[in-house]
């Protein structure tokens, strides 16, 4: 089996496979007491925390250790938020951030913040400028991710990081996706990672608030970790978190190469190799081994479950691979196509046979969902209304009124309009895609007698 999923959970790293082992005998003591083996589970965590700041690119006390990655984002949000009240409550976000913000940002709206969300480019990366054009008096906090984790794209964190010191606005980074690949430029104040993103064990994650930032921790206080992350540290895993950040850190440099490598020659072939595909996200600046697509007429949950089957583990943004029929917040934000969605993300060691193996099933892959979802073949009569020809996809879900609109847009002439009524969110993204891939016209929607009608115009 080839795990392609490493952007939502790399492999144990060997590493923290033998510091968590040895470190059970060894931390499973209160490291806030005094006997012998209270100070040796504290000399493991200040050990621990020195080897996690050093690749960070921070002081030791400045980082505390939290029970994930999430945590560590709620927790630095709130804290920040509420350190700086008397400035205002005004947040920043991106539209694309990780869903531990973009949740830390609805609750301070549902407790009567204010929040911006700023766009995105069709590639996934905000503008420096826009982003620093939302900058306000009453801005508590500004959030930015280093690198996104569905398509890959490095966000301009050090731009942004000038911009907000230049305003006095603290930016708190997500750097679960970079982190492992280096430290994060630029002059941000707060960050948080994960370790499990990097091959450490699950249920760690790391909070750094700069010296000088106004912080208040929020929940009730405790003594450990700087009253900012409460209850018992889980020493074992603390430690081979750091071991192993420190491992992959050391072999980060040659792994990354290796893994573009790969990683460009899926976005090459792909689209070679498959007909209606869209690779996503920025080209050049990028995660090393990320790679995102989307394929027209195609079922996500289908070609996933079809590629599990032929031995590849491998994630999607897809709404048919959700519960809430929805598009991926951040293929939306994108303005992408959405439907057959899959997200390549290889973790260090792949072997190169294992890219070529998945590019020789994929094609073959695609084709069989589009067969049995019959996309698209010889179109059926279509009843016209008001010179237009009406495709009914109500109650059918993504890729269904892609499919039958490209089964019937050869049908009308060219400038004639095909309307599509649909209650399916995802083609509100799905289809102004489509126009662009086939080189048609979306004409916008209107409302419908049930769900949404979507005008495409035939120019060629």
């Amino acid at each position: 089996m080839a795990y392609f999923d490493a952007a939502s959970a790399a492999p144990l790293h060997p590493v923290a496979r033998q510091a968590l082992l040895a470190s059970l005998d060894e931390g499973w003591a209160d490291p806030a007491r005094l006997y012998r083996e209270g100070r040796r589970a504290r000399l493991l965590l200040d050990a621990a925390r020195e080897a996690a700041a050093e690749a960070v690119g921070c002081r030791a006390d400045e980082l505390v250790f939290t029970p994930s990655g999430t945590r560590a984002v709620h927790s630095g949000v709130a804290g920040a938020l509420a350190g700086r009240r008397r400035v205002g409550s005004h947040l920043i976000v991106s539209a694309v951030e990780h869903s531990s913000v973009l949740h830390a940002a609805e609750a301070h709206e549902a407790g009567g913040g204010t929040v911006t969300r700023v766009p995105v480019d069709r590639t996934g990366a905000v503008d420096p400028a826009a982003y620093a054009r939302t900058l306000r008096g009453d801005t508590a906090l500004a959030c930015l991710q280093s690198a996104n984790h569905e398509v890959g794209t490095e966000q301009p964190v050090a731009e942004v990081a000038g911009a907000c010191r230049e305003a006095g606005v603290p930016l708190l980074v997500d750097a679960a996706q970079s982190l492992a690949w280096g430290k994060v430029p630029g002059d941000w104040s707060l960050l948080a990672a994960s370790a499990h993103k990097w091959g450490g064990p699950s249920g760690v994650g790391l909070l750094v608030v700069r010296k000088g930032v106004r912080f208040a921790p929020q929940g009730p206080g405790d003594e450990r970790e700087s009253g900012r992350a409460p209850g018992f540290e889980n020493l074992p895993a603390i430690v081979a978190a750091a071991a192993s950040l420190r491992a992959v850190r050391a072999e980060a440099e040659a792994e990354a190469v290796r893994l573009r490598e790969l990683a460009e020659r899926i976005r090459a072939r792909v689209p070679a190799l498959v007909p209606d595909v869209e690779v996503v996200g920025d080209p050049v600046r990028r995660l090393p081994g990320v790679v995102t697509f989307s394929c027209l007429y195609v079922d996500g949950e289908t070609l996933l479950h079809e590629l599990d089957r032929a031995g590849f583990s491998v994630s999607s943004g897809s709404s048919c691979t959700s519960s809430t029929l929805t598009p991926s917040h951040v293929l939306k934000a994108m303005g992408v196509l959405s439907e057959g969605n899959v997200r390549v993300s290889l973790p260090p060691g792949t072997p190169a046979e294992d890219v070529e193996r998945f590019l020789a099933v994929l094609p073959g892959t695609v084709a069989a969902v589009r067969e049995k979802l019959g996309a698209p073949a010889a179109a059926e009569a279509a009843p016209r209304t008001g010179g237009d020809l009406v495709v009914d996809a109500i109650g059918r879900r993504c890729p269904v009124p892609v499919i039958e609109l490209a089964k019937v847009i050869g049908d009308v002439p060219v400038g004639g309009t095909v309307r599509v009524l649909s209650d399916d969110e995802a083609a509100r993204l799905d289809i102004p895609a489509w126009c662009e891939m086939r080189g048609q016209e979306y004409a916008g929607e209107e409302g419908a007698e049930k769900g949404t009608a979507y005008l495409v115009r035939r120019i060629s």
